[in-house]
């Protein structure tokens, strides 16, 4: 018989669900973060109890559990200097004229919406090991960040 004849399941076309990716380095947390990736497991531990016979479901939340379990197990809270900027650090600063305040935070916390920048990004980078009233350069430019305020985000 031809191939052309076979019938073939709805699952051949469906794309491969993959593992979700771990960021790459250190797996830095600041205490809300490690607190935030403690409910993430037993939030989804919850829903796994309560699915009922849907293997899609079960599997996407098992893969999630997977990820988060792993993050939450290899989770490193870092000490914060309290005069320099650093994981961990709230940072008030000047850019291109204008004040901002951010918070360098680990990647699964991060939340550039709310303030809070993964502490591998570039402007946590340049704004790393700098203490309030120093500058460096961003975007091309020298002096372009000038650190007003630095502290930790927890006491």
């Amino acid at each position: 018989m031809s191939v052309a004849f076979r019938r073939e399941d709805d699952d051949e076309h469906k794309e491969p669900r993959f593992e979700l990716p771990l960021p790459p380095g250190p797996n830095l947390v600041t205490r809300r973060g490690l607190a935030a990736m403690a409910g993430q497991v037993a939030r989804l531990e919850a829903e796994l109890a309560a699915v009922k016979d849907d293997a899609e479901r079960t599997t996407a939340i098992k893969r999630d559990l997977r990820y988060w379990r792993t993050r939450h197990s290899t989770a490193e809270i870092a000490p914060v200097p309290e005069d320099e900027v650093a994981f961990g650090s709230r940072v008030t600063y000047r850019l291109n004229g204008q004040v901002k305040t951010i918070e360098l935070v680990g990647s699964d916390e991060a939340d550039p919406a709310a303030g809070r920048i993964p502490f591998t990004a570039p402007l946590a980078v340049a704004l790393t090991g700098l203490m309030a009233g120093e500058t460096a350069g961003f975007g091309g430019r020298a002096d372009a960040i000038e650190v007003i305020e630095t502290g930790p985000i927890e006491p």
